[in-house]
């Protein structure tokens, strides 16, 4: 396997050994924290009850929005 040498510095360093668990490399945590994410990571993250409450709060939090968007406009005749 090749290898790197790299300059960090001693904050940047104290922050990665704090991620780092015991029989982890650095290269391990590097590795773990830069990793691509997808939306198929996501899943499971909410129960349904709790994906059904975040959506009807989001149709709530449009619905007034839109009304104060709608009486914004009236008031500029727009």
């Amino acid at each position: 396997m090749a290898t790197k040498c790299i300059t960090i510095t001693s904050e940047a360093y104290e922050r990665l050994k704090s991620l780092k668990e015991q029989k982890e490399s650095f290269s391990d945590v590097v590795i773990k924290i830069t990793k691509k994410s997808s939306f198929s990571d996501l899943v499971g993250l909410l129960s349904h009850e709790e994906a059904e409450e975040l959506r009807n709060n989001i149709k709530e939090l449009r619905k007034k929005l839109n009304k104060e968007l709608e009486k914004r406009l009236k008031k500029y005749d727009l």
